[in-house]
């Protein structure tokens, strides 16, 4: 027991015994069926992992490298565990929550369209989406974290005869194409070796377009992937492993597209100069540029349908904004689930988030969207969820889709989750929280508040689809860093293909708020049965060094 002293007002001091975490009941029970006189051997260990973590592949040689692990902390006599090491053992990171080392383990060999893939908006900007700074420190660090789809918004440059990266329109300063374009190609595959496709907002003229298309030639060489011929179906990402991809529109469409925005502001004769002007640029129109495009990408007509068409030997990519992406689902969510069975969708954020926010992803996840476009510089809690999506299948930027989404029944019929309350529960997932430990190593003492210790509880939610969306939460512990809650829930799930476990740890104060204290948020098609320590992250969803959750998951 330690005493802790905090001083208020310059005048007086307040003392607080700091408890610190005794092993939880349910620990001492396990370790009293596994062990033999008060020690574990290496033997009990692998029947522990197998009969009660679920680990049934767990092999001796497995339990002794945990051991020697622990053995060279000096932690444990040479015979066997004592109990306190054992639960040493449960809160590092030999038992974690999500399969260690992370493996992919998903079917790699189907056409991209079959995937959710980890995707980037307006990925080059560090702020805000108004005056932010353009750079390539966002693009490397969406890399590292396994983003697999990067977005560049292609502008002339104050000279015209360069290409710059910027948010058009907006005070943001823009960074030179070829930097971004090297960031790329010397992190692509830092994080996962399954391909990387490039998003080009092309706003060039085209001299400039033949200009990007030899920067990009050059400076991705034999990585760059560029097919012979239009795709009738989609290479896979296995296929496509360690390539760099490029997905734009066409240069014909984007002129076309040009010239129907100016129609309402040109009189006819000046539309018909107009239209001339741009059937000479089309002949002359870069065909290296035209051969950059692996994935030719079109904007959403006026009507929604029509777009979402499917044309015979051709696939593409259709880009919605989320708004016209809700709109699209309460309409024709079956023509958006057709779609994206063979194509690609891609849903970016509405321009009203000019502070990097984000939105709910489950509206594109649940219609097949693959590319639901994130703005990766935030902290909210849709950002979290994207995270834990994303932790799915090694962690490898690819995720592949449910079945359902895919199948078609025998009349003719997809899968419309609007109804899935109507569902039949599929599992029960039991949870349980014993306590939490890591935050006064973790932060200064008055971190959370100035004159006591923190107030600790946690939110534990399902979310998914509408009708697996629940929310728990704990009592709160006043005054300690090293909370013991034990607590336990239960969440019926309908769609536990598509849930993920969000886990948010805040202060409890009436004052100024309840403070955030970590988050994380995982997958539960991955989540490992047992007691399970747990990590927490920052805001951003960097891992804390210390702070973690000891919780137990069981499927009944």
């Amino acid at each position: 027991m330690l005493k802790q002293h905090f001083r208020v007002c310059f005048c007086f001091w307040r003392h607080f015994k700091q408890i610190f975490a005794e092993v939880p009941e349910d620990i001492e029970q396990v370790f009293k069926q596994y062990s033999e006189d008060g020690l574990m051997t290496v033997k009990n260990l692998r029947t522990f992992l197998i009969e009660s973590q679920k680990e049934i592949d767990a092999s001796e040689e497995f339990a002794q490298e945990i051991f020697d692990s622990l053995r060279l902390l000096h932690l444990f006599p040479r015979r066997g565990l004592h109990i306190e090491v054992f639960f040493r053992y449960l809160l590092g990171d030999h038992n974690l929550p999500l399969p260690s080392p992370p493996k992919v383990y998903h079917d790699m060999k189907a056409p991209l369209s079959h995937y959710f893939m980890y995707t980037g908006h307006n990925s080059y900007i560090t702020g805000n989406q108004v005056y932010g700074k353009c750079s390539t420190s966002p693009i490397i660090e969406a890399l590292k974290k396994g983003v697999r789809v990067i977005e560049l918004d292609l502008w002339p440059n104050s000279r015209k005869n360069g290409v710059d990266v910027l948010h058009g329109g907006t005070m943001t300063t823009p960074v030179e194409l070829s930097k971004c374009l090297v960031a790329i190609k010397d992190n692509a595959f830092s994080a996962s070796v399954y391909p990387v496709i490039i998003t080009f907002e092309d706003h060039l003229p085209k001299h400039l377009q033949a200009k990007v298309a030899q920067m990009v030639k050059n400076i991705f060489g034999d990585i760059l992937y560029q097919p012979n011929t239009d795709f009738q179906e989609f290479p896979s990402p296995e296929e496509l492993k360690k390539k760099v991809m490029i997905s734009t529109k066409p240069p014909k469409e984007y002129l076309e597209s040009q010239s129907a925005n100016r129609v309402q502001n040109l009189r006819k004769d000046q539309l018909n100069d107009q239209i001339e002007e741009e059937e000479e640029d089309l002949q002359n129109a870069s065909p290296e540029y035209k051969r950059l495009i692996a994935i030719h990408a079109e904007k959403v007509g006026s009507n929604i349908q029509e777009s979402l068409s499917l044309e015979q030997g051709k696939v593409r990519r259709l880009s919605l904004s989320e708004q016209e992406l809700k709109n699209a689902a309460n309409y024709c969510g079956n023509l958006l689930v057709r779609f994206t069975q063979q194509n690609l969708l891609r849903v970016y954020p509405k321009g009203l988030r000019i502070g990097s926010s984000n939105y709910n992803p489950y509206v594109g996840w649940t219609h097949g969207a693959q590319m639901v476009a994130f703005n990766m510089q935030g902290d909210d809690k849709y950002l979290w969820i994207m995270q834990g999506m994303f932790r799915a299948n090694g962690g490898c930027g690819y995720v592949k889709k449910p079945e359902f989404l895919m199948n078609v029944d025998q009349y003719g019929q997809f899968c419309d989750l609007s109804g899935a309350e109507q569902l039949e529960v599929q599992k029960t997932l039991k949870v349980k929280l014993y306590m939490g430990e890591g935050w006064l190593r973790e932060f200064h003492l008055t971190h959370f508040d100035w004159c006591s210790p923190p107030d600790l509880y946690t939110v534990i939610k399902i979310v998914g689809v509408p009708s697996d969306i629940s929310k728990k939460k704990t009592k709160t512990i006043d005054d300690q860093w090293e909370p013991m809650w034990n607590e336990e829930f239960e969440f019926e799930l309908r769609v536990p293909e598509l849930a993920l476990l969000l886990i948010v740890v805040k202060d409890d104060d009436s004052y100024k708020g309840n403070e955030f204290a970590g988050q994380t948020c995982l997958p539960i098609s991955e989540l490992r049965p047992g007691i399970r320590s747990v990590p927490l992250h920052n805001r951003r969803g960097n891992r804390y060094k210390h702070v973690k959750l000891l919780m137990r998951f069981q499927f009944v």
